[in-house]
């Protein structure tokens, strides 16, 4: 039997949670909320030591350690020292000074943050950092990531002996970091990132044999001295503005499991001293600016999981040697000047799950059709060409696959029907190819499919609709059909049917389609995102998303052949932000029903045969930045106010009928109804309608100008008769294409 927790202690701990609110809002996983929730004084539940997350001494019952991370707690704590039982949290002992050394014998504290959530879920108000601290001298493990401090970091640290791991990540930090911190015995792990006003360097290591496993860096520079740090097993310096190159030192971190230094601008070749890191797990080296080869004895490297060495300006040829590393999951090897024929050999990498080759130079590529484990494939903006074999029927036939990009390469001919398989599916982008093939009418029932773009093909013929072609696309978001050819009505089914395009987006918070995996690298609990990414045409510009956001919807249908109206139930697409219908053979009126749009950010209808008024009801779109109704056979007024204050002439420009604001063009109203411009497949060429009045007003001026002319005719001589008839034509002529120009206007 273990004793229980002490009365006060419990009692300290009831305050405590007291003071704050829990906000389950604040996480992703609400059910971590629950951790501070069992703190109560229930039947079965007053043994404080029994509360998760908080840890007792088993000889003695007293608390020794609290773990509020991810508790969902909300508020501010000034964590001032009180000696007084009654309003102090860290009072558990039976008087003030016994309290002390309860609290002196904490060996953890993490008041820690929601890894789900980028809120702050603690402040620490005024009281300095110090005044936390200053009486824990034996504590061992301290985590206040992500808790709202603005401070400098304390000397105090320095004389913390005890401390194992020091957790300070994205704390709003600043000033100079002590030196003296680096030299404590028994510090293992040290994260002070995304303090971006934190300054500091590292002492030289060559003197100073440290324990340190996990670190960060403050330099510019990888100083060669690091190599000295032979505890190290975690070397994480993402997004340090590191210079200069890798030093070949690095290779003496022989017990390295763990080493990040993307997104930094380091240059020159990777050292072929990385051979050595026989343990390592990640090695991730994205975004920066080495050169040459990868090195053939990175196949030494056989326990690596993660590797990534994307966009940088490596050049060819991918190592053999690779084919080595059978537990590779993740490859990244985008944006790099890899060139020639792809190594097969990749495909044959039985646990790979991510394989990223995108914008190289690559071609050639030979398909291993029996690829299910596969979770991601990007081979976009490479030379690949010819068709897709048919035995990808296998690869596809129950596979994992949520993400297939084959976007700007030279691929033709048919899509493999197997496709429809690939239930996972989440986004699928075969863009600037050469497919030939009709409608993928067979993907209608994939039920996770959010992105599909055929956009810049050679895709045909008419998207057929009947009772029996119901199309679903039940979580459809992006839709991007441009520039292929095909023809016939817009498909009204469809657009009944896309429930994703009528959802709340209020449903879905700022997040983006991507693909996540967890994994376990040494005792890294570590997860991978993979961003899909694409590119369409919005607000008239072409636009490179390297993130979808879950709440974005787009409709793009421009450059092809259809015909027809727009179709009335496109109006209850409430969630649309994008609809583009430009450069068809679109007939008829525009919508009333698109004034429901009302998430509209971008409306483009260019280069149609629409004709009639445009709507006043879309003046209630009030989050239209791009509306271009330019060169179709509109007519009337341009609607005024809201947003279409805001747009240019180039808007509007092309119909001859429309009149008002932004164009020079202004409305006069002779109490008639306007001039019709109307032009469609089925009536071609202008029917003008003129009122009475304009009719007599050019028959009354044609007559007096007659009269004058004859008079004329009877006083001048003969010769001079036929030019002055002449002139009369003219004239009448002129001022009856000013008199419609001036009712025109």
């Amino acid at each position: 039997m273990h004793p229980l927790c002490h009365d006060d202690e419990r009692s300290a701990l009831l305050q405590f949670k007291q003071s704050f609110t829990i906000e389950e809002s604040a996480s992703s996983f609400p059910i971590a909320c629950g951790r501070v929730k069992s703190w109560t004084l229930g039947e079965n539940s007053t043994d404080c030591c029994s509360w998760d997350g908080v840890d007792c001494v088993e000889d003695t019952g007293h608390v020794i350690g609290l773990d509020l991370n991810s508790s969902c707690l909300y508020g501010r704590q000034s964590f001032e020292n009180d000696t007084s039982q009654s309003s102090s949290f860290y009072v558990f002992g039976p008087d003030p000074i016994r309290s002390f050394k309860v609290v002196l014998q904490l060996s953890s504290l993490g008041l820690g943050w929601n890894r789900d959530s980028k809120k702050s879920l603690l402040q620490l108000g005024r009281l300095s950092l110090t005044s936390l601290v200053e009486n824990l001298t034996l504590l061992e493990d301290l985590d206040l990531s992500r808790v709202s401090i603005s401070s400098t970091v304390p000397n105090i640290f320095a004389t913390m002996s005890n401390l194992r791991s020091l957790y300070l990540f994205d704390c709003g930090m600043y000033g100079d970091f002590p030196k003296g911190i680096f030299m404590l015995p028994n510090l293992r792990i040290l994260d002070v990132n995304h303090n971006e006003d934190l300054n500091g360097s590292w002492p030289d290591f060559q003197y100073w044999r440290s324990p340190l496993e996990q670190s960060i860096n403050f330099s510019s520079e990888l100083p060669s001295s690091k190599g000295n740090l032979s505890s190290l097993i975690a070397l994480e310096m993402p997004s340090c503005n590191l210079l200069g190159s890798i030093p070949s030192s690095i290779g003496n971190l022989t017990n390295l499991i763990y080493l990040d230094l993307s997104n930094n601008i380091l240059v020159g070749n990777i050292p072929s001293s990385i051979e050595n890191f026989i343990q390592l797990g990640l090695l991730c080296l994205h975004n920066n600016h080495l050169t040459g080869l990868i090195p053939s004895r990175l196949a030494n490297l056989t326990l690596l999981i993660i590797l990534d060495m994307s966009y940088n300006q490596l050049t060819s040829p991918i190592p053999l040697g690779l084919r080595k590393l059978t537990l590779l999951n993740e490859l990244g090897l985008a944006g790099n000047e890899f060139e020639g024929k792809f190594p097969i050999f990749i495909f044959n990498l039985r646990n790979l799950n991510f394989l990223d080759i995108s914008n190289n130079y690559l071609g050639g590529i030979k398909w291993i059709c029996n690829m299910t484990f596969l979770h991601v494939l990007d081979v976009s903006n490479n030379n690949f060409n010819g068709s897709l074999p048919e035995c990808l029927h296998n690869m596809f036939s129950g596979s994992k696959l949520r993400m297939i990009s084959l976007r700007g390469n030279k691929f033709q001919g048919l899509l493999p029907r197997s496709l429809a398989n690939c239930t996972m599916l989440e986004a699928f982008d075969v863009s600037n190819n050469q497919f030939s093939d009709t409608f993928l009418s067979w993907l209608e029932n994939l039920p996770n499919l959010e992105i599909l773009i055929l956009r810049s093909n050679q895709f045909y013929g008419k998207i057929l609709e009947s009772p029996e072609t119901n199309y679903e696309f039940p979580n459809l978001r992006i839709l991007d059909l441009s520039y292929n050819i095909f023809t016939g009505n817009l498909p009204l089914n469809s657009f009944r049917n896309w429930n994703a395009l009528k959802l709340d987006k209020h449903d879905h918070p700022l997040t983006y389609i991507h693909e996540k995996q967890y994994f376990n690298v040494g005792t890294h609990r570590l997860y991978y995102y993979y961003d899909y990414s694409m590119k369409i045409t919005n607000k008239g510009m072409d636009t490179v998303y390297n993130k979808a956001q879950h709440f974005f919807r787009a409709i793009d249908m421009s450059s092809n052949r259809f015909v027809g109206e727009i179709p009335k139930s496109i109006g209850d697409l409430k969630e649309l932000n994008m609809l583009n219908l430009s450069n068809n053979f679109l007939t008829r009126h525009i919508p009333v029903s698109l004034g429901n749009l009302t998430q509209l950010e971008s409306l483009d209808f260019s280069q149609n045969r629409l004709s009639g008024e445009i709507p006043p009801q879309l003046t209630q779109l009030t989050f239209l930045e791009w509306f271009n109704v330019s060169h179709n056979y509109l007519s009337g007024s341009i609607p005024e106010g809201n947003q279409f204050n805001t747009f240019e002439t180039s808007s509007f420009e092309g119909n001859l009928g429309l009149c008002g604001n932004p164009l020079s063009k202004k409305c006069w109203d002779f109490g008639s109804s306007p001039a019709v411009f109307d032009r469609s497949l089925d009536s071609p060429g202008f029917h003008f309608e003129f009122g009475w009045k304009i009719v007599f007003v050019g028959y009354g001026f044609g007559f007096i100008v007659g009269v004058i002319i004859g008079n004329i005719a009877t006083t001048r001589k003969d010769d001079r008769l036929k030019k002055a008839f002449e002139m009369t034509q003219s004239t009448t002529s002129t001022v009856m294409e000013l008199e419609k120009g001036t009712y025109r206007n």
